[in-house]
C-alpha cells in the first residue's frame, strides 16, 4: 500500500458538489456505435473450410525460402523475416525464423540500413547484441558521421533500432536523437512518397510501439511487389489475413449475444457500452486463432471490469465503494447481502467470471486457482478505492503516490493474470509463481499502459470533475503549465520502453507472457494516441474495427 500521507497544500475544490448533495454524476457516455444486429450479421467468404488447402500451399511454398543454404545470404533473410512480421504472417514460421535469426546472429554489416535491421531483429528475438555494433558509423570525435545524412532509410532504419535500447544506453539515445532530427527535415521536404508515409508514422510511433495486428494492415498497402518472393509473402499476408479476420468476426458474434445476456449494459446506465472496443483491447493483446478461448475469456474480463471502474470512478458513494471493497476482499456469493442493487450486479459479473475460469482450471488442470484470481480482484479494488478517497477528500497526490496505485488500478496486471489462465496450454503451479517472478515486465508495461490512457483521456475527465490523473499532479506539484507537464509524462512512457526492453530480455524463457505484456502496451498507445478511444469511440477506432474485424482486404 502507498504512502497515505495528506498535505493540506495538495487539497483542491471539486469541480462539482454531488458528494454534498448525494446526486449522482454522470460521464455522459455516448451509446455504443456497434448495433447488435450489425455485429451478428458480420460474416465473410474467407473461411478455412474454403481456403485453408490454399493457404497451406503457399506456407509450403514460404517455408522453402527461410531454409538455410551454401548461398545464405544475411542481408535478403533480415529483410525477408522483418517483412514476415510487418505483413503479420510470422506467426506461421517461428521455428523456421528462429533459426534463420540464429544463423544471421554472427554476421556483421558497414550498410546502416542492414546493420540496423540485424541490431533490431536479433534484441527483438532475445539476443544480447551489444549497440556498439553501431560504431563503425561514427566518426573520430565518437559522433555519428554527418555523412550519413543522406541515408533516408538508414536513417529510419536506425531509429527505429534505437527503440530497442535499455535504460542507461546513451550510444541508442545518441542514435535516436541524430535520426529524428534529419528524418524530421525529410518529412517536411517529402510530399507524399511511400517512404515518407513511413517516417511520418514512425516519427508519430515507432514500429517497436505499434499494435501488431494493426501494422500488418498497414503495412499490407505499403508493402512493394518487386520480385516472385515479396509477391508469395504479399498473397499469403493477405489470405491470412482474411481467414484470420473471419475467426475474429465469429468471436465478436458469439460475444454481442453474452454481453446482452449480461444486462451490466441494460441495468448500469452510468457504465461504458464497449464491447467491440474491449475487444480491440484483447485482439490487440492476442491475435492468433488458436488463442480463441483466451481472447473470449479476456473480452469478458474487460467489460466486467470496466463497469466495475465506472463504478468507482463516477457512481458509488465513499461508503458504498468501501462495501463493494470489502466483499472482494471476501469472495463469498453471500458477499453481495449488504450490497445495493446496482453493485449487486457488478460483483456477481465478476464473482461468477472468476469462478467460471478456477472451475476449467481445476477440471482440466487440477489446479486451484481461486486465491490468484480473487488477489487480482482484491488489489484492483483497493487500488480503485484508494483513488476514491482522494477524490472525496479533494486530495491531489503527488505524481509517485498516483502512480504507486495507478499502475495497478489502469487494470494491465490483472488483464494479463487472467489471460495467463485463459491461453489454453496447461496450467500448473509453476505457471502461476512464474507469473509472478515476471512482475517487472508486467508493472513496465502496465504503466506504459496507464500514463497512454492519461494522456488521452486526462481532459475529458478533469472537465467532468474527476481525480487528478498524472498529468494534473505533476502540474500541481511542479507548477508547471499543461503541455510542459504533458511531455513530462511522454518521457515517462518513453522511459518505461527502455525499462520494458530491459526487463523482456531478462525474462525472454517466459515468451507468452512477455509478448502478451509487450502487445498490451502497444494497444494502450494505438487506444489512446488520438484522444479517449474507449469513452469517446468514434474516429480512428472505429476505423481501426472497421478494417480489422468488418472489412476484408480485396484480392484480385
Amino acid at each position: 500500500m502507498m504512502n497515505s500521507t495528506v498535505h493540506s497544500n495538495r487539497y483542491f475544490k471539486p469541480k462539482n458538489e454531488f458528494q454534498m448533495n448525494e446526486r449522482r454524476r454522470s460521464a455522459n457516455y455516448h451509446p455504443s456505435i456497434w448495433d447488435p444486429k450489425f455485429v451478428e450479421s458480420l460474416n465473410t467468404s474467407y473461411t478455412y473450410e474454403i481456403h485453408g488447402c490454399k493457404l497451406e500451399a503457399l506456407k509450403q511454398q514460404i517455408r522453402s525460402l527461410l531454409k538455410p543454404t551454401k548461398e545464405f545470404e544475411a542481408p535478403a533473410q533480415l529483410k525477408l523475416v522483418d517483412s514476415m512480421q510487418r505483413l503479420g504472417m510470422a506467426y506461421h514460421f517461428e521455428e523456421e525464423i528462429e533459426e534463420t535469426i540464429g544463423l544471421v546472429r554472427g554476421s556483421g554489416s558497414s550498410n546502416l540500413s542492414i546493420a540496423s535491421l540485424q541490431f533490431r531483429l536479433l534484441r527483438e528475438h532475445g539476443y544480447p547484441v551489444s549497440s556498439a555494433v553501431f560504431n563503425k558509423f561514427k566518426g573520430s570525435d565518437g559522433r555519428f558521421m554527418e555523412s550519413l545524412s543522406k541515408e533516408v532509410e538508414g536513417l529510419l532504419s536506425l531509429y527505429e533500432a534505437s527503440h530497442y535500447g535499455v535504460d542507461g544506453e546513451h550510444d541508442l539515445e545518441e542514435a535516436k536523437n541524430f535520426s529524428l532530427i534529419r528524418l524530421k527535415a525529410f518529412a517536411k521536404k517529402d510530399h507524399g512518397s511511400k517512404l515518407g508515409k513511413q517516417i511520418r508514422k514512425s516519427l508519430e510511433i515507432p514500429l517497436r510501439w505499434r499494435m501488431t495486428r494493426l501494422e500488418a494492415r498497414s503495412f499490407i498497402d505499403l508493402y512493394r511487389v518487386n520480385s516472385t518472393e515479396s509477391s508469395l509473402l504479399l498473397q499469403f499476408a493477405k489470405l491470412d489475413y482474411n481467414l484470420v479476420q473471419s475467426v475474429h468476426q465469429k468471436e465478436v458474434k458469439d460475444l454481442i449475444k453474452w454481453w446482452l445476456g449480461t444486462g451490466l449494459n441494460a441495468k448500469l446506465s452510468f457504465t461504458r457500452d464497449r464491447l467491440m472496443e474491449n475487444y480491440l483491447w484483447a485482439m490487440g493483446i492476442i491475435f492468433e486463432p488458436k488463442f480463441s478461448k483466451c481472447r473470449i475469456g479476456l473480452t469478458k474480463f474487460i467489460c466486467i471490469l470496466t463497469a466495475i471502474d465506472d463504478m468507482y470512478d463516477i457512481y458509488g458513494s465513499l461508503d458504498e465503494l468501501q462495501l463493494f471493497t470489502d466483499a472482494v476482499n471476501r469472495w463469498d456469493g453471500k458477499a453481495t447481502d449488504h450490497l445495493p442493487d446496482y453493485m449487486k450486479i457488478c460483483y456477481l459479473a465478476m464473482f461468477n467470471f472468476g469462478n467460471e475460469i478456477a472451475r476449467d482450471a481445476l477440471t482440466e488442470h487440477g489446479l486451484n486457482v481461486i486465491p490468484f484470481i480473487k488477489e487480482e480482484w482484491a488489489n484492483l479494488s483497493r487500488s480503485y478505492l484508494v483513488e476514491a478517497q482522494w477524490f472525496y477528500n479533494g486530495y491531489t497526490p503527488t505524481l509517485k503516490e498516483y502512480l504507486e496505485s495507478g499502475w495497478n488500478s489502469v487494470g494491465g496486471k490483472a488483464a494479463i493474470a487472467h489471460a495467463y489462465l485463459l491461453l489454453g496450454s496447461a496450467i500448473a503451479r509453476p505457471s502461476v509463481d512464474s507469473f509472478k517472478a515476471c512482475s517487472d515486465v508486467v508493472y513496465w508495461s502496465s504503466l506504459i499502459a496507464r500514463l497512454s490512457n492519461d494522456l488521452g483521456t486526462s481532459k475529458a475527465e478533469i472537465m467532468r470533475g474527476d481525480a487528478a490523473k498524472s498529468i494534473q499532479c505533476y502540474m500541481i506539484e511542479e507548477g508547471v503549465s499543461e503541455e510542459e507537464a504533458r511531455e513530462h509524462i511522454k518521457g515517462l512512457i518513453g522511459f518505461s520502453w527502455r525499462k520494458l526492453n530491459e526487463a523482456s530480455a531478462r525474462n525472454n524463457h517466459a515468451k507468452s507472457l512477455v509478448k502478451m505484456c509487450l502487445n498490451m502496451a502497444r494497444t494502450a498507445q494505438l487506444i489512446y494516441l488520438r484522444g479517449d478511444g474507449i469513452g469517446t469511440s468514434v474516429g480512428a477506432i472505429k476505423d481501426h474495427l472497421t478494417s480489422l474485424i468488418v472489412k476484408p482486404i480485396l484480392i484480385k
